[in-house]
């Protein structure tokens, strides 16, 4: 669902789940709110109005990836991530930079089209039903014989159809009722399931893995295989194939397309690796790299299989960690591209106190929910939080700073065992203290060998 949301209620909605990192958080919440004031400008300074493409800074795991996304999120607007070492000059090994468009419009289409199929979703579930009770009550199959030499001609093995009598009829009433009241959940039917075709063999070395792929795809005959199912899940995949053919596909297409260009976000990793003075780049230019990447974010007309997008309106994120090159490592023209520049903080314990607690969806929720599902409660003592916030801290100023990312390494190896039990311990409740941490933990804190390996 696309929301028009003020930069407050963005920053607001973003402080929910995820720690600190104000100044960034604003910033992509007035970006995105620029591309709903440039929509009700008059047309001619609408064309004139190009968003001010962002440039984060700052070490891996501090939130980067994750403002962008969820803001995303919330406003509905269309997003993808792409690393800028995965595109190279033309003639090396890698993806072709126009793949990252063809991703957004990928993910816009789907947007557009599950809004279409939430508005036929009513529908579309009574006419899968409808074909769920033929496949449990089928009728019989005849094959319809030729009338003449023409006919003979064109189907010479005859025409299949289905006779379906009065008795049938009534049958398929009855169960489409029960259908309705939810009462034949189990019964297993086989369905025709449509196999996604992988037309990579046919390629060419050095031909474009993304667009020609697109491209073969469309001149493929669809294959099907048979699969039988129960009817819960195969009411879902029918439901889905009788809502795409009541939505009108161009229609669909069209929306995304616009979608795309005056909402979609591209957040681009790893620019730093593509920076000048970076010398662990391999073999690839690396101002080749940037010199590729240049006309997309400047503003151009790209060709994907939904029709031609222009790329003017698009809001850029880059990111990077600029710890041996600095954004002026940058060719100029893509600098310039990139106006508005933010670095987030390192991650201080307090933080990662905070990430522990406070976001709704919080690494000890998370816990707490899976050894639910064994009947096994576990709780966390201040105490025990500080002390595995503080232990965190320690090891990313030891060892490589990944950021909130060590807190993931921290809690698996503190509850690894407890994990491995749980489905055993139905009933029980785990409280974790301070000492409980200390005992597991302060071991592999203290060898800083074991640290690097284990966390």
């Amino acid at each position: 669902m696309r929301q028009n949301l003020t930069p407050r209620e963005i920053t607001a909605r973003l402080d929910e789940d995820i720690i600190g990192q104000n100044d960034a958080k604003r910033k992509v919440a007035i970006a995105m709110r620029n591309r709903f004031r440039r929509m009700l400008l008059d047309d001619d300074l609408r064309d004139e109005v190009i968003p001010k493409n962002i440039l984060m800074i700052g070490p891996t795991g501090v939130g980067k990836t994750e403002i962008a996304r969820r803001m995303a999120k919330l406003t509905g607007a269309p997003f993808t991530k792409v690393e800028a070492t995965k595109f190279t000059e033309v003639g090396y090994v890698g993806r072709d930079v126009e793949s990252m468009i063809r991703d957004l419009v990928e993910v816009s289409v789907n947007i557009v089209k599950d809004e279409k199929m939430a508005a036929v979703e009513e529908d579309a579930l009574r006419l899968a039903n409808v074909r769920l009770a033929g496949l449990i009550a089928p009728g019989k199959k005849r094959t319809k014989q030729a009338s003449n030499p023409f006919e003979m001609l064109m189907n010479q093995q005859g025409e299949e159809y289905e006779e379906v009598t009065d008795d049938v009829k009534t049958k398929r009433s009855e169960i489409k009722r029960d259908l309705e009241d939810g009462k034949l959940e189990n019964v297993e039917v086989t369905i025709d399931v449509e196999q996604e075709q992988n037309p990579s063999g046919m390629m060419m070395p050095g031909m474009d893995d993304s667009g020609m792929q697109d491209m073969l795809k469309q001149f493929m005959p669809k294959k099907k295989h048979k699969r039988t199912l129960p009817v819960k899940s195969a009411r879902e995949y029918l439901k889905r194939e009788e809502a795409e053919k009541l939505i009108d596909t161009d229609g669909v297409n069209d929306e995304a397309i616009q979608l795309a260009e005056t909402m979609g976000i591209i957040f681009i990793d790893e620019m730093d690796k593509i920076a000048k003075s970076n010398q662990n780049s391999g073999d690839v230019s690396r101002e080749g790299v940037q010199r590729d990447i240049l006309p997309i974010v400047e503003g151009g007309r790209i060709q994907t299989k939904y029709g031609p997008i222009n790329t003017e309106h698009i809001l850029f994120i880059g990111a990077g960690a600029f710890h041996v090159s600095k954004p002026s490592d940058l060719i100029p023209e893509l600098q310039g591209r990139f106006p508005i520049r933010v670095e987030l903080d390192k991650l201080k314990a307090e933080d990662f106190e905070k990430i522990l607690k406070e976001p709704r969806s919080s690494l000890l929720k998370q816990y707490e929910a899976l050894l639910q599902t064994e009947d096994v409660t576990i709780s966390f003592t201040d105490e025990a939080i500080t002390e595995l916030a503080d232990i965190a801290f320690q090891v990313n100023t030891d060892t490589d700073d990944i950021g909130a990312r060590r807190l993931h390494t921290i809690l698996e190896t503190l509850l690894e065992e407890l994990l491995f039990e749980a489905s055993g311990m139905q009933g029980a409740h785990v409280e974790v203290t301070k000492q409980y941490v200390q005992g597991k933990l302060n071991k592999i804190k203290a060898d800083r060998n074991l640290s690097e390996f284990i966390l």
